[in-house]
């Protein structure tokens, strides 16, 4: 009888028992290098999980004869039907690229899905394009190609990184209190040909991301190991040469190095000749030290020089003084430069738990002249200033992520993260000076000292459909400032922190459709020289933001996303480097819509197009004059690309709508769109290309802004349009050899 019972209650659990249990494994390329984000998904269920930066997953309520598959972008989905519950090695072979494999709920950063298609389709070939690979985000060149390039985003002119957080390889790239604007990131010592991933995000939602993300991040990602070393030569117009060096070191199953090396040089289409020039030089090492421990090492030295003809006025073009590649003083330029050392220590403490450290320095030395105002202030010698600045930056981060399981069935990842960051500025200048050989006049000297300490937490809980992620973050600044214009040595000091708080909902409603509510509190800091001089002010201004958007798959190669945003910023109180001077902005709101769409027409021919449209205005000024000047309100970019085994092609194009350049929109910065055309043929080991830029030879201004200025025969001043001229028809062909 109570064998009987005993049998009867073991087949009423058998459904329950089976239920319960797991499959455990890891999952790597053909390599042996581990797929993180992998989507591990129970066949016909909603069942799911995703790898670790591991590569490690572990799946739950699975039995034997279920089938499980294994899915990542640009590899072959694998499918394993379970014969028992030992932990299992998977690995993933790359294959042809097909949107059809992608699966929409598969993770909670979309963005990440959406820039790992766009990048396999049309990899960056240059360091202004690392930018451009971020749906809505416009960048603008106006001094000789060696200056930082100009950001618009969701509604903001974010001058050269003020509400944009970038970083490679973990390493900052926004400058704190530079000597030229607040969030000053230029990107040119990154190699395009050495970027692995770019990751992105779009508004103030991620507790790992602090300071400049209020639009949003960009993160990059330099590749570990090479796939062969290689050499590169371009060659195009303007006397215009690039070459590029790729050497693979090392390349084993735990040990990889490889050196990497660029040099560009350019005349420019400018009538006065810009002498650009740029070297890069990258070593790189990765490596497992232990069974549990991954080390990589990075060493990489930048330097640039040019010269430039800068922003010229509309009236000096219209009355033919000069032409719209002349210049009123092309005595401009500059030169800058960069050495960076950045060590990673990932520490796997078991399968479910791991740690991320960080450890970075960079030497910084940045000078540059300009001329914005030609003979306003100073009739006689003109208003050419000088800044200039030598910086070191010393980091550290550690992150701690654990996942584990809430009962049987919620799936948790934990992940909490401290950190500094410490900048020491020295001779922090701006002057005025004459044809780049004699300073006139010290109007500001100083140096600054900049501490921020940061800790962040943040959780992610899989309830099935839905997923939920709060998190919090910590910031604690600490400025100290030494003018060193005044006679008797003083150190001002102020300290400030800053709390922000996330909330993030994810909903799956299947594989195809995934709607998601982001919500969150970001920040930007402002300039030393601003905090302590206006210390009882909201130096750390708040930004309040939100998304509501979905992503989908209406057909099998269609992928749709759209999302409805809202951002408002608090009083900010930001320092003029051009001019030495606190400029008081009050209150802003943006809001908009960003629609995007990426198309899979037959195996081998792709097209996607990202529109955006914002709102962007102040809220202290009346209706009428309170629009932000230079701030886009509608962009668009999109393309066509044809892939195979050995031959691509692409063509693009960018737009962006006419927009105000003042607050009453009296003065309008004209819009372009823009057309540029790629091609390459690989035969064996090597490739054949070209790239067009501006197939149509439109006249376009890159970067315009509203100023007064007076001409050196002019007796009043003018307010109007200053312009840099966008690069004409610019052709360049490119051989690539592989060995």
């Amino acid at each position: 009888m109570r064998t009987n019972l005993l049998h009867s209650l073991f087949f009423l659990l058998l459904p329950v028992l089976a239920f319960s249990q797991e499959i455990s494994g890891t999952i790597t390329d053909t390599e042996k290098t581990p797929i993180p984000g992998a989507y591990v998904l129970k066949s016909s269920t909603e069942i799911h999980t995703h790898s670790n930066e591991n590569g490690f997953f572990t799946l739950k309520n699975v039995a034997v004869g279920d089938t499980v598959n294994f899915i990542f972008l640009g590899f072959e989905t694998q499918r394993i039907v379970l014969k028992d519950l030992q932990p299992l090695k998977i690995e993933l072979e790359e294959t042809a690229f097909d949107l059809g494999e992608v699966v929409v709920g598969q993770s909670s950063k979309q963005t990440n899905l959406v820039s790992d298609i766009d990048l396999k389709l049309n990899p960056v070939v240059s360091s202004q394009e690392v930018l451009r690979t971020v749906p809505g985000l416009f960048i603008g060149q106006h001094a000789g190609g060696g200056k930082a390039e100009q950001i618009f985003l969701r509604g903001f002119d974010i001058d050269h990184g003020t509400d944009v957080a970038l970083t490679v390889d973990g390493m900052p790239v926004n400058m704190v209190s530079h000597a030229h604007g607040q969030g000053y990131a230029d990107l040119h010592f990154v190699i395009p040909e050495t970027i692995e991933n770019i990751d992105f995000g779009k508004g103030t939602y991620y507790a790992d991301r602090g300071n400049f993300a209020t639009a949003g991040y960009v993160s990059m990602r330099t590749k570990d190991k090479l796939d062969a070393s290689q050499v590169k030569v371009e060659v195009g117009s303007f006397n215009t040469l690039r070459t590029v060096g790729l050497l693979d070191l090392v390349s084993s199953e735990k040990h990889n190095a490889y050196i990497a090396t660029e040099f560009l040089q350019t005349d420019g289409p400018f009538e006065s000749s810009q002498n650009f020039n740029r070297a890069n030089v990258m070593l790189k090492y990765s490596g497992q030290v232990s069974d549990l421990g991954k080390m990589t090492f990075t060493a990489s030295h930048f330097t640039s020089k040019w010269d430039a003809s800068g922003q010229i006025p509309q009236r000096a073009v219209d009355s033919g003084l000069i032409t719209r590649f002349g210049a009123i003083d092309d005595t401009e330029g500059g030169q800058t430069s960069r050495t960076n050392i950045a060590l990673g220590f990932n520490r796997t403490i078991n399968n479910q738990t791991f740690v991320k450290n960080t450890v970075y320095y960079s030497l910084y030395d940045f000078e540059l002249f300009s001329n914005f105002t030609f003979f306003l202030e100073d009739p006689i010698n003109g208003d050419q200033i000088r800044q200039v600045e030598s910086r070191q930056i010393f980091g550290a981060e550690s992150q701690f992520n654990h996942s584990f399981f809430v009962g049987d069935n919620i799936s948790t990842l934990f992940q909490a993260g401290v950190g500094l960051r410490y900048d020491n500025i020295d001779g922090n200048t701006l002057a005025r000076t004459l044809n780049r050989k004699t300073t006139l006049e010290e109007l500001s000297l100083g140096d600054v000292d900049e501490t921020n300490l940061f800790a962040y937490a943040k959780a992610e809980f899989d309830l099935g459909p839905l997923l939920v992620e709060p998190g919090l973050r910590v910031d604690y600044f600490n400025f100290n400032y030494v003018d060193n214009l005044q006679t008797l040595y003083n150190t001002q000091a102020e300290q400030k922190a800053f709390v922000s708080p996330k909330l993030n909902f994810i909903y799956n409603v299947n594989r195809d459709v995934q709607l998601f509510l982001k919500s969150g509190i970001g920040f930007h800091s402002n300039d030393t020289r601003v905090v302590v001089s206006e210390p009882n002010r909201t130096t750390l201004p708040a930004a309040y933001g939100a998304d509501l958007g979905t992503i989908l798959k209406p057909t099998r190669r269609l992928i749709f996303n759209a999302a409805l945003w809202y951002l408002q910023l608090e009083q900010e109180f930001v320092y003029v480097g051009d001019a030495g001077i606190v400029e008081p902005s009050g209150r802003t709101r943006r809001m908009g819509v960003d629609v995007g769409a990426r198309l899979q027409i037959t195996d081998n021919l792709f097209a996607n197009t990202d529109f955006n449209y914002a709102i962007p205005r102040s809220l202290d000024d009346p209706e009428g004059e309170n629009f932000i000047p230079l701030a886009p309100t509608l962009t668009s970019v999109g393309g066509l690309y044809y892939k195979s085994n050995n031959f691509n092609a692409g063509i693009n194009y960018r737009w962006l709508a006419d927009r105000p350049a003042n607050e009453d929109d009296s003065i309008t910065a004209e819009g372009y769109l823009i057309t540029d055309l790629n091609a390459n043929y690989s035969w064996k080991k090597i490739t054949l290309g070209f790239v067009i830029e501006n197939l149509f030879d439109q006249d376009w201004n890159e970067t315009q802004f509203a100023t007064e200025s007076r001409l050196r025969n002019e007796t009043e001043s003018v307010e109007e349009i200053h312009f840099t001229p966008g690069t004409p028809f610019f052709i360049r062909g490119n051989f690539i050899y592989r060995f």
